[in-house]
């Protein structure tokens, strides 16, 4: 069981399976995984945050056994669930985009087909008088890996000189840049991304309290102690002590 000052990780709270982890050499995560989509999937107020990071953190063949398991479990397909989501989301998109994303073919990273998609994003965005362009955009998502999608926006930065989430900040922006942005800052900048996320969960119902111990159990990949930095340079304070502060102490217990 890991610990966060004296917060205890390993456990189930709130319906979020979090007793298993992506480390090597740990326990597959796809059977809690399947839970916890489930889980956000019945909330009254689908909980697509959640979902993105799943999504986006996951390797390709853990998402396989997890909309296996979850099939098995509650008789439903994953995919489906998502895509009759109601009423329709612009996070819905986006996650429909990133599970075709996780079937694409190519194993390893092409530089070329990096650039090329950041200056087609770059297109899809600068001089149009509405938001980016979100057919252009969601080709892209669901037919380049995780990995790919990384590169490029690594590219795009190199290119422009800036993050590609700057140019989702435009006046003209609507929900699905604002959906979009927390999807590459959660896929480039994870440590800033869980560290503000963190904070708004703390702050939040019972129900973000749940998904505050989802997200520092599964720690998709970024080491907990990046986050703990973060945390501390952003909010001027301990992440400990504001976990011990939002949790009574009897929501502690395994």
């Amino acid at each position: 069981m890991e610990l966060v000052g004296e917060v205890p990780i390993n456990r189930f709270q709130n319906g979020y399976m979090i007793s298993q982890t992506n480390e090597p050499g740990g326990l597959d995560p796809h059977p809690s995984d399947a839970v916890v989509v489930r889980e956000a999937l019945e909330q009254g107020d689908t909980n697509y945050k959640v979902l993105v990071e799943i999504f986006v953190w996951r390797k390709s063949s853990q998402i396989l056994l997890m909309k296996q398991d979850y099939g098995a479990r509650f008789r439903r397909q994953m995919d489906q669930d998502i895509i009759n989501i109601e009423p329709p989301h612009p996070y819905q998109k986006i996650l429909v985009a990133l599970m075709a994303s996780h079937k694409a073919h190519h194993a390893d990273v092409s530089q070329h087909i990096a650039k090329c998609d950041a200056r087609r994003l770059y297109e899809a965005g600068v001089g149009r008088s509405g938001g980016i362009e979100e057919a252009a955009v969601l080709e892209i998502l669901s037919k380049r890996s995780i990995p790919q999608l990384k590169l490029t926006f690594s590219c795009y930065k190199h290119i422009y000189g800036h993050d590609y989430t700057k140019l989702l900040k435009k006046e003209n922006s609507g929900e699905f840049e604002d959906a979009f942005k927390s999807v590459v800052k959660c896929m480039c900048s994870p440590a800033k991304y869980y560290a503000k996320t963190l904070h708004s969960s703390i702050k939040g119902s019972a129900t973000d309290k749940g998904a505050l111990a989802w997200m520092m159990a599964s720690r998709a990949g970024v080491d907990v102690d990046e986050i703990v930095r973060v945390f501390r340079k952003k909010y001027g304070m301990e992440l400990r002590e504001a976990i011990c502060e939002s949790i009574p102490s009897v929501d502690l217990r395994d």
